[in-house]
């Protein structure tokens, strides 16, 4: 299988390529649109700042590739954000993949928020034999509110969208990468998606 992971300079591509290897799979970090276009499964990390990683992804070209791929493509943390509308950081237009905006949380609660939450309300493939209760990785200063695409919601002062799903289109606010057996489980359901 041919898996792009899209490496833009927004941190993380290593640590989800060394977690693919687990899995017996391997992933080829690459910004090269053609190679992204052609892969059979398309991952898109992301840590950091929203305004400049989409002038990375602008500069690239891969604001106008993302949007249009047709293969599964799966959202990591920052990646989600991106792949909504409008992020309230650096008060960026994003991707427009999800009619989501990601906004900051409440100012009373601690950011970013760091550490291991538990999932609910699961309902995507990318879910399969995971269940309620089990816990993931975070780390994130802005959420996505829980609306029409959410596939399975998280909770940090006030529920929030933790995965979405839309067509081909998948992504986690939390890192499947570092988040154990359970983030395993979740990239090799999104590895064995049908296109």
């Amino acid at each position: 299988m041919n898996i792009a992971i899209i490496d833009y300079g927004a941190g993380n591509v290593r640590s989800v390529q060394f977690a693919l290897e687990r899995l017996g799979y391997s992933g080829k970090l690459t910004a090269d649109a053609g190679e992204i276009s052609w892969a059979d499964k398309v991952i898109f990390p992301g840590v950091g700042e929203a305004s400049s990683a989409m002038a990375a992804l602008r500069q690239y070209g891969l604001d106008e590739v993302i949007p249009q791929l047709k293969q599964p493509v799966l959202g990591i943390c920052l990646g989600l954000q991106l792949m909504g509308s409008y992020s309230e950081e650096g008060d960026t237009e994003c991707l427009g993949i999800f009619p989501a905006k990601a906004v900051a949380f409440p100012e009373n609660l601690k950011v970013p928020q760091v550490g291991w939450n538990t999932l609910a309300a699961l309902k995507s493939p990318l879910f399969r034999g995971v269940h309620a209760g089990e816990y993931a990785y975070f780390v994130h200063s802005y959420y996505v509110a829980v609306n029409d695409f959410t596939v399975a919601q998280s909770e940090y002062g006030l529920p929030f969208s933790a995965a979405l799903a839309k067509d081909n289109f998948f992504a986690c606010q939390f890192h499947p990468e570092k988040s154990g057996k359970t983030g395993e489980q979740v990239l090799r359901n999104f590895l064995e998606i049908q296109k």
